[in-house]
């Protein structure tokens, strides 16, 4: 009877022991994954379940609308081919369709180029790869990385946004040295110049 009760207790001190283990055990390291988002020039095709006539496979303006069959022009660019699905999905539900499923697919990227001038390896127009996101430091490195006069820490973006110029002066080295700065993202037709050290 003894040795029952103690087995028991030995069962019931390893229940407890696994339930009480810290999360980092077992989850090590958690990694933010991006969510690729729709953009203009990207092909995609909507289709509304059982209802053939709502299919719709075109490109997104550079506005970021896509004209869809009732609806009309829609604005999925920003958003992920989910939240573009639901969107899409409300619109039908709320003056045509009872409890329609619409599913979105891209069938053709965008292509998404950036440019790296200046005191690099290989200066040139670069793509980036599809759902994939490019920071500042990898975008330096995809151009070959420094020339000998290279200045890390005198490194200038410029960005178009909505018509207008936005110049970004940034300091490679010390986002390269600091663990927890947050990367410089780089967005499609963004340039790059690395400017030279004084020698």
């Amino acid at each position: 009877m003894r040795k029952i009760l103690y087995g028991l207790w030995v069962v019931m001190w390893l229940v407890n022991f696994s339930y009480g283990q810290s999360p980092r055990s077992t989850n090590a390291v958690v990694r933010e994954e991006r969510v690729y988002l729709l953009s203009p020039n990207d092909v995609i095709e909507v289709k509304v379940y059982q209802e053939e006539d709502l299919v719709t496979k075109g490109r997104v303006a550079k506005d970021g609308t896509l004209t869809l069959p009732l609806v009309g022009v829609v604005k999925v660019g920003g958003k992920s081919v989910g939240q573009a699905a639901a969107f899409i999905q409300d619109l039908y539900g709320k003056d045509y369709l009872v409890h329609p499923q619409v599913g979105v697919t891209i069938l053709d990227y965008a292509k998404r180029n950036f440019t790296v001038l200046g005191q690099v390896q290989r200066p040139g127009s670069y793509e980036i790869p599809n759902e994939q996101s490019i920071d500042l430091l990898r975008a330096i490195g995809i151009a070959g990385g420094y020339t000998r006069i290279g200045n890390p820490s005198n490194i200038i973006v410029q960005r178009e946004v909505n018509g207008k110029k936005d110049i970004f002066k940034l300091d490679a080295k010390a986002m390269a040295n600091d663990k927890k700065a947050k990367p410089f993202e780089i967005l499609p037709e963004d340039t790059v110049t690395v400017g030279e050290k004084f020698l």
